[in-house]
């Protein structure tokens, strides 16, 4: 087949810089009718195509089916981004847009079939990523079914289709604009006819536009404004000046409403009216609320005199002002004192004058918003007194933003802020001891941590316990505990003047103090603690008034309040385990031993949550014969890991009231069941003693609720020994303790008293206290030589307890020679490892059993 025209370098060079460019209708007429040559071309080969098209400024690419190029113009490659020898082969899908490609393979597919030309549009896409928009004729060269080539004009048309797209979008704009603007536009010419009107006077008055021309819009007015509406406007159309009035207008939907109009006129070089532009704006809500304002305002003072409101009232068109009477008199002023800005200020306190001028001034210029108030303070002008006012203003402003009037009620609110004043206070002290609370003091520490941070100084923070107040409220009564925290609250204000102190609830104090060295608060704490110590007369009684205290420093033990604030409280609950009635500074071992505390305290509410708890019991034997006589109850637990371990990992949990009276009743309800079996069982225990810690007997229904059980298992009273040590004896509760113990005795539980000779009892708490039964502690048993004195010790105790009719166990018994330097001293029972260790309930048996038939 024959080449479509000369050789490509013969198309022209398709620059458009060079080419004259042919508008869109020129150019597509050019493609039509190349096409319909095309078309009818069997490869005729004096047809020179090229040489007109490379003057048309469209692309030409001639190429057959198997996408080899037979000709190509520049402007083709230019469209397309693409060279000649890039174009060969190339298949259409690497240059039409991928939108565009399936609309057009469609349509060449089908045209292809009968060999008929056609005409589409798509998207060259060049490999830099931007494409130009083509209007693309395509003719195929030979017969249908014999389609060898075809040829494709390409007329870009990407500035014309973005033209048409900002046409479109403008005159959408312009009809939006028009439509829905609130207002309605017009224009009139130079005689003041309508010959212009925006749509929505159609949808407002419902006169068409026939209707509205020339003189036609009078009709929609309210009769009595026609009048004085066309007055004002002849006189702009003879004087030329623009023209602002307001009339009503009827509505389509009924009634009438409030409109202002306003326009101007455009002159020619000569000063002559060439055309006037107006709009039409809806101001019937504006009007109605004026004239209801104007209704309202007798009613309004009235009200304001009723409700002792002061009235300032301002006429801004006439720089005039009035003060009621109401007001004169909250200012202590005579009734004929001229309404003055500077009399007003004068009597503003001077702390609280710039508010007002403020104010004043933001007026005059117009800048204060509609509603406005300000809170100040007045100094009467008859008796000096100081009154809080509240001033409540709003401007009202006329047509065109210009301030037309202020005014302003004034109220004596004095009564109200001494009543807020005492609402706060009261939300931030503590009603007992008139210190702030844990709130009001945290917002004051974290202030003073922020103002330390800053100044880069240090800070002190002191948590601080009454000692004992439990037992105060408990044994004399609560108002007896609150006098103590009364006192101790005064007292700790004094001795640390100018420090903040709070009550951060029941008997924890706190205190923080800026100073520059942690020696000179530690120092002042200590003094305070001392002076405090005071007892303090309550009904004749007299209360002990002792504190312990923990501080923390910042930024040493803390940079936050809540990291100072742990420091202290860990401080705090070393010096009351350790050291009370003193002061603890902390140091970073004490964490370790909190953290050991709340681990021994998470492991022991862990054991009762498993019901792992489970007693065992060590044997206690007569000396003579080694004869089972009793066994003590020994806490053990159940470790899933380890198996049974014993009490050492729970015991801070023993000084933990909660704890303490969980895991005591988990035991005795265990000990109960275990005395219920072996007693069917026909068994003969003897006495089972029980350990019970201190910090049981702060439980007022210890008694009952240890008795309930007995009873509920049927356990006589007899078989049972309660262990205690002597600090139970000591402190505010040791009559409370006694009459406890008194209560078990009087039901034939008996006392004993365990590792006598190691704690601070005096031998007093011996006849003071119901003791049956006297515990050698083991310290004293483990050397009897002559050289330790300890022998000396346990002769003492024995012959101590012969006078006073006791019966003495010894501990820790672990040899013979210990065993029988006992018994020939008077040391009639004993137990430790010699005689067996703490077995468990199903082994008590078998011991008992093992040991009757070797005896017998």
């Amino acid at each position: 087949m024959g080449r479509l025209g000369p050789p490509v370098s013969a198309l022209g060079t398709g620059d458009p810089s060079t080419a004259d460019p042919l508008d869109p209708l020129a150019a597509r007429d050019l493609a039509e009718r190349l096409r319909t040559e095309l078309a009818g071309w069997q490869g005729t080969p004096d047809l020179d195509l090229g040489a007109v098209l490379g003057q048309a400024n469209v692309g030409l690419l001639h190429r057959d089916l198997r996408g080899r190029v037979i000709s190509v113009n520049d402007r083709f490659c230019d469209l397309v981004g693409r060279t000649a020898e890039q174009l060969f082969g190339l298949h259409m899908s690497a240059f039409i847009h991928p939108d565009d490609l399936d609309r057009s393979q469609t349509r060449f597919q089908g045209h292809l079939a009968r060999a008929e030309p056609f005409c589409t549009e798509a998207r060259y896409v060049r490999p830099d990523g931007t494409f130009r928009l083509c209007e693309i004729h395509i003719a195929f060269v030979g017969a249908p079914g014999k389609v060898d080539s075809l040829v494709a004009v390409a007329l870009d048309i990407t500035a014309q289709r973005m033209a048409e797209q900002k046409l479109r979008e403008s005159e959408e704009h312009y009809r939006n604009t028009v439509e829905l603007a609130a207002q309605i536009n017009w224009t009139a010419d130079p005689t003041g006819r309508i010959i212009e009107v925006g749509p929505r006077w159609q949808q407002v008055t419902g006169l068409t536009l026939a209707e509205t021309l020339g003189n036609g819009w009078v009709h929609a007015l309210k009769e009595r404004d026609v009048r004085p509406t066309l007055t004002a406007w002849k006189v702009a159309l003879k004087t030329g000046t623009p023209i602002d009035i307001e009339y009503r207008v009827r509505m389509t939907s009924g009634g009438y409403r409030w409109f202002r109009s306003r326009a101007a006129p455009r002159f020619d070089d000569h000063g002559q009216i060439l055309r006037w532009y107006g709009t039409l704006e809806d101001i019937d809500d504006r009007k109605q609320a004026e004239h209801a304002l104007r209704e309202s305002e007798e009613r309004f003072r009235l009200a304001a005199h009723a409700a002792g409101l002061g009235i300032w009232d301002l006429d801004a068109t006439r720089d005039h002002r009035e003060w009621s009477d109401e007001f004169k008199d909250m200012l202590g002023l005579p009734r004929d004192t001229a309404a003055t800005v500077e009399t007003a200020l004068s009597l503003v306190v001077p702390e609280d004058r710039h508010k007002l001028q403020a104010l004043v001034e933001a007026v005059k210029a117009g800048d204060s918003a509609q509603r406005f108030e300000v809170l100040l303070r007045i100094r009467r002008a008859d008796t000096g007194a100081e009154r809080w006012m509240q001033t409540s203003g709003w401007r009202i402003e006329a047509p065109g933003k210009r301030l037309e009037r202020v005014l302003v009620t004034v109220r004596d609110v004095t009564e109200e802020r001494t009543a807020e004043h005492r609402i706060r206070w009261a939300a931030n002290h503590d009603s007992l001891t008139e210190l702030p609370n844990r709130g009001y003091f945290t917002e004051q520490l974290e202030a003073a941590i922020a103002r330390a941070a800053a100044q880069d100084a240090r800070l002190t923070l002191v948590l601080l316990d009454v000692d004992h107040l439990k037992e105060t409220n408990d044994t004399i009564g609560h108002d007896a505990g609150d006098r103590l925290l009364q006192a101790f609250a005064q007292r700790l204000s004094e001795g640390l003047d100018g420090a903040c102190v709070g009550r951060l609830g029941g008997d924890e104090f706190a205190a923080f103090l800026e100073v520059r060295y942690e020696a000179e608060a530690v120092e002042r704490v200590s003094e305070a603690l001392h002076s405090s110590r005071r007892s303090v007369l309550y009904e004749g009684i007299r209360l002990d008034c002792h504190a312990t205290a923990g501080a923390a420093t910042f930024p040493l033990d803390g940079k936050t309040a809540a990291e100072l604030l742990k420091a202290a409280d860990i401080a705090l609950y070393h010096g009351k385990s350790r050291d009370r009635g003193r002061l603890s500074c902390f140091r970073s071992e004490m964490r370790n031993d909190m953290q050991r505390r709340s681990s021994m305290l998470a492991v022991a509410r862990a054991v009762l949550r498993d019901d792992a708890l489970l007693p065992f019991y060590q044997p206690k034997v007569a000396l003579a014969d080694e004869r089972i006589v009793g066994f003590e109850a020994l806490l053990r637990w159940r470790d899933a890991t380890h198996g049974i371990q014993g009490p050492a990992a729970l015991s801070a949990a023993f000084d933990d009231l909660e704890l303490a009276s969980l895991i005591a009743e988990r035991m005795l309800d265990r000990i109960c069941g275990d005395l219920r079996d072996w007693l069917d069982k026909g068994l003969d225990v003897g006495r089972v003693a029980v350990n019970l810690s201190p910090a049981e007997f702060r439980r007022a229904d210890l008694f009952d609720r240890f008795m309930d059980r007995l009873r509920s298992a049927g356990i006589p009273p007899s078989m049972l020994e309660l262990e205690v040590t002597e600090t139970v004896f000591l402190g505010r509760s040791a009559e409370a303790v006694a009459g406890q113990l008194c209560a078990f005795h009087r039901e034939g539980v008996r006392i004993a008293l365990d590792d006598f000779g190691t704690g601070y009892a005096s031998l007093t708490h011996l006849q003071a206290f119901p003791v049956d039964v006297i515990k050698i502690d083991r310290s004293f048993v483990a050397d009897l030589s002559e050289s330790s004195g300890n022998g000396a010790i346990v002769d003492a105790v024995i012959g101590l307890a012969s006078r006073l009719g006791m019966e003495v166990v010894a501990e820790g018994i672990e040899t013979r020679d210990q065993a029988a330097y006992l018994a020939a001293h008077g040391c009639v029972y004993g137990q430790g490892y010699l005689f067996g260790k703490a077995v468990s309930s199903s082994d008590v048996e078998n011991m008992l059993r093992t040991r009757r038939s070797r005896q017998g």
